[in-house]
């Protein structure tokens, strides 16, 4: 989307209000559910221009701990500086890419920027709650529902043998 500031740039008004679809690049194990909805507004105060966004995107995936299918919407808060072309030198673009968008010919196209911060951003791994129990190890059901009969504590069997071992307490209490 490509924002037309000239307006703002001549002084003629100090405020523009944004609200447009971006579609979204596509993430591993996600799927977006439709277009991010990219919301907000630029102010202009004495030629300090801030942009404050909003995207919101709609997804869907499978919880990384319990396999269950999750629906939710991301929101991710967009904030730069607005600058005029010419205006940083070409290190401080690099060093500060992150802080700041660049207006060229009188518009401002950020929607480069969004999508990088919208897969930079994202969760790594979905979870359907903070405090998801995940699924049982031997029968694979997810732990919320109840439990499954499995024996918590299982001994490892490479050490089984040592549980065969009888020790005669009396021999022991004698040696001392």
């Amino acid at each position: 989307m490509n924002l037309d500031l000239r307006p703002m740039l001549r002084g003629e008004t100090n405020r523009m209000v944004i609200d447009f679809l971006l579609e979204p690049e596509p993430l591993e194990g996600i799927v977006f559910t439709d277009e991010a909805r990219v919301t907000g507004e630029i102010t202009n105060r004495g030629g300090y221009m801030r942009l404050l966004a909003v995207a919101d995107i709609p997804y869907s995936g499978e919880c990384a701990r319990c396999l269950s299918e999750i629906s939710d919407v991301y929101s991710l808060p967009f904030e730069r500086t607005v600058v005029t072309e010419g205006t940083l030198t070409e290190e401080q673009e690099e060093d500060n890419v992150d802080e700041f968008v660049i207006v060229k010919g009188g518009f401002l196209d950020i929607d480069d920027a969004v999508r990088e911060s919208l897969i930079l951003s994202f969760p790594m791994r979905l979870l359907c709650s903070e405090d998801c129990p995940g699924l049982c190890p031997k029968c694979g059901k997810p732990k919320r529902e109840g439990a499954c009969g499995c024996p918590e504590k299982e001994i490892d069997p490479r050490w089984a043998v040592l549980a065969s071992l009888k020790f005669d307490e009396d021999e022991d209490s004698e040696k001392s």
